[in-house]
């Protein structure tokens, strides 16, 4: 649809002919204020406005009050929740919330003549609803006075004010945001609204895993998983309602339903939401740093869990391996040449027929899958593998699943198959329903008592939305939905190998309790590896400590599934995985070096490099458990008051003390930033003192611009191995700079 550039219609969501029976109501002033069980509520009048562009109060309708509930949460969290309907509750808790580490911190109201204080039991200020007048000096009556609205403003650590956006207008009648509004169709509430007010440099991070620049101002993001295809568009598997922002304040929207933010675009005054119900609940987060609020949100939805040590060595997979003699040789050859690999992950083709899903392995080409994965393990080889959580109407399971109503309801014949492969699928696995959790974990326990390591658990952005499921709407449930999947796996796989991990490419607030994600179908090209990057670090201020990608890429151009890889591509996104939380070779064509062997020697050092820094990683990824960080790191994560660190979206830190720039080009050249203190080379012990620019420099193909703090000390191992069972870490040694 054209836009029309009007808020009303580009926003939220009107149709430009007002003829679907949409009424929007805004929040008026305040009339009231109390104290209940450590909260208070306000009681705020909203009114109809007239069926038009021009926004006036329609007042052959009355008013309708409802409560604004505020709620502390610590120290650094105010909750504003408001329920729009009388049919809808708060959601008072959900699988997003596990809100650790966080008292209830009682507040009282202190009322004064021109506004009423909301303090918590230390005296703080958290939040003030302002009646002051503005000034005037009268001249014309050209145009109206303003219509009354909400005036709030939120103190959530009680030093940094973060105010709803309460005149975004141009007249009175012009408005581009409101502070709080909400829309009525065919007389019921449908979707709700609410604005912050935006400073003229502020910039917003986060929201999942976006693939574009690193300041999402003037941007409007949809809150809604979808199938990626690819990094370089709109569409995102992660979609996570939270956003940082460079004002000291993070956002998070307490939601499963579809939601929008704008941030600094419809309006450069404000970063508005809407979500499609008539509920807003939002955590608003305080912290001295960017790093003190991605903890704060934490806190509310979960900290990461540790992965394995193994999972920190190398991954090789591709799309597919077919048979327990390819795999084998794979792995044999992989030790004999000496590339150091934990993990092999074998993909669609391991069922009897493949892409057809059953949890069972083919026969014939894995005849003693247990003998078979008992042997790898023999050898330091973990066993991953691909799975997804529909059934096929040709699967073994589906009579089951379906009379059992395991899987989601419809009368009609569903249709919906992967971009892949030719299968038609029944329905999908309802994990809003106990009993099919517990049976899908059953499928999984026979393949884990088997020795499988990890499951990787595929797709999950898209639900059959034209199906029942016993709890929710599929409007309520398709974005969460890759929580509940993620959730069953990661347990299941906890309580039988002991180690909880999966490999998941869907997700939405609170999976990053469930390790680890990967960024998808990215393209086998420079772009691919550039939008794989952006959306990583835009992952990681989201909440989410570990991320992964596909080397060197997923898919081939242009022919998707035959083109060859160029040596370069390789070799760099082979760097680029060294220098990431996880290391993951996989894609539509051969990914094993050896079929690349003008650049096999390269390959082989860099996995070597992989493994003496597992010692670093893994005290990295001890931290990312119990802080606000990712191991990749934004730079403004980690140099939040240097403007230029705001924008970088090519290059970040690994870690605490690495600073990384993958090259991304065939002419072998960069242009980095080194922020304030003085630098190392990894590779050459060149040194620099920053702020400065290293502007389009030569790197030699095999060579990485890397760069650690000098006077830092890494913890390396000190000798080659061909897996982490071969590694005792007491034997690392600092390696000082």
């Amino acid at each position: 649809m054209r836009q029309t550039n009007y808020q009303l219609f580009d926003f939220l969501d009107f149709d430009p002919a007002l003829n679907r029976g949409e009424r929007l109501w805004r929040a008026c002033r305040p009339t009231g204020i109390r104290e209940e069980d450590d909260c208070v509520y306000l009681t705020v009048p909203f009114q109809q406005q007239q069926n038009s562009n021009e926004i006036t109060e329609d007042r052959s309708v009355g008013r309708q009050d409802f409560q604004i509930r505020l709620k502390a949460y610590g120290d650094n969290i105010i909750r504003m929740s408001a329920c729009l309907s009388a049919d809808t509750r708060l959601h008072e808790s959900s699988e997003m919330l596990q809100l650790s580490g966080l008292d209830i911190q009682a507040l009282h109201v202190e009322k004064q003549p021109q506004q009423w204080q909301v303090k918590d039991a230390s005296g703080r200020l958290r939040a003030l609803i302002s009646f002051e007048e503005p000034v005037t000096e009268w001249w014309s009556d050209l145009q109206p006075a303003p219509a009354e609205t909400m005036d709030l403003r939120l103190w959530p650590d009680g030093k940094k004010e973060v105010r709803l956006s309460a005149y975004d207008m141009f007249s009175p009648a012009r408005h581009d945001a409101f502070a709080m509004a909400f829309v009525t169709r065919d007389g019921k509430p449908d979707r709700a609204t609410c604005a912050f007010h935006a400073q003229p440099g502020e910039c917003f991070y986060g929201t999942g895993e976006r693939f574009a620049k690193m300041d999402l101002s003037g941007r409007t993001l949809q809150l809604y998983n979808q199938d990626g295809q690819g990094v370089n568009n709109r569409r995102t598997y992660k979609n996570i309602p939270f956003y940082l922002s460079s004002e000291g304040y993070g956002l998070f929207l307490h939601t499963t339903y579809f939601a929008k933010f704008s941030l600094a675009d419809h309006s450069t005054r404000s970063a508005q939401l809407l979500v499609d119900e008539p509920v807003i609940d939002c955590f608003v987060i305080g912290g001295d740093t960017p790093e003190r609020i991605l903890y704060g949100y934490r806190q509310l939805t979960g900290f990461p869990a540790m992965p394995p040590i193994w999972s920190f060595g190398t991954w090789m997979s591709r799309m597919t391996y077919f048979s327990a003699d390819e795999v084998n040789g794979i792995c044999d050859r992989l030790r004999s040449e000496g590339y150091p690999c934990d993990v092999i992950h074998l993909d669609t083709g391991w069922f009897k027929t493949d892409w057809l899903c059953e949890w069972k392995f083919n026969e014939e080409r894995f005849p003693n899958p247990e003998g078979f994965i008992r042997g790898l393990k023999d050898k330091g080889f973990r066993v991953s593998l691909w799975q997804l959580p529909y059934i096929s109407y040709d699967a073994a399971q589906y009579k089951e699943a379906s009379e059992n109503h395991y899987i989601s309801q419809s009368p009609n014949k569903i249709q919906g198959a992967s971009n892949f492969s030719v299968q038609d699928y029944a329905g999908t696995i309802d994990f809003t329903y106990d009993k099919a959790t517990e049976w899908y974990k059953g499928l999984l326990r026979s393949l884990l008592d088997m020795g499988v390591a990890c499951i990787k658990t595929d797709f999950g952005e898209d639900i059959h939305m034209d199906a029942k499921y016993h709890q929710g709407t599929p409007r309520e449930i398709r974005n969460i939905y890759s929580l509940l999947y993620q959730k069953a796996a990661y347990e299941i796989t906890k309580e039988v190998t002991g180690q909880g991990i999966v490999w998941a490419r869907s997700a939405w607030a609170g999976c990053q309790r469930y390790p680890l994600h990967w960024g998808g179908d990215s393209a086998s090209s420079w772009d691919g590896m550039a939008g794989s990057l952006k959306g990583g670090l835009h992952f990681g201020l989201s909440g989410f400590g570990f991320w992964s990608h596909d080397v060197p890429g997923f898919h081939s151009v242009p022919n998707f599934m035959n083109t060859r890889l160029s040596d370069d591509v390789y070799v760099r996104w082979t760097q680029f995985g060294v220098f990431s939380s996880h290391l993951r070779y996989h894609g539509s064509f051969k990914r094993e070096p050896w079929h690349y062997p003008a650049i096999a020697p390269i390959i082989k050092k860099w996995l070597q490099l992989r493994y003496r820094l597992i010692p670093y990683i893994v005290r990295q990824a001890e931290k990312t458990t119990r802080t606000g960080y990712p191991m990749l790191r934004a730079m403004y994560l980690m140099f939040p008051d240097d403007p230029v660190c705001r924008h970088l979206d090519s290059q970040y830190f690994f870690g605490d003390d690495f600073l990384v720039a993958p090259v991304m080009n065939s002419e072998n050249r960069v242009t980095l930033y080194l922020p304030e203190g003085n630098w190392v080379n990894f590779f050459t012990k060149e040194t620099f003192e920053g702020p400065c620019w290293l502007k389009d420099i030569t790197v030699p193909l095999e060579q990485m611009p890397v760069y650690v703090r000098q006077g830092a000390a890494i913890p390396m191992y000190p000798e080659d191995v061909a897996c982490t069972d071969e590694m005792d870490l007491e034997k690392s040694v600092m390696i000082k700079f």
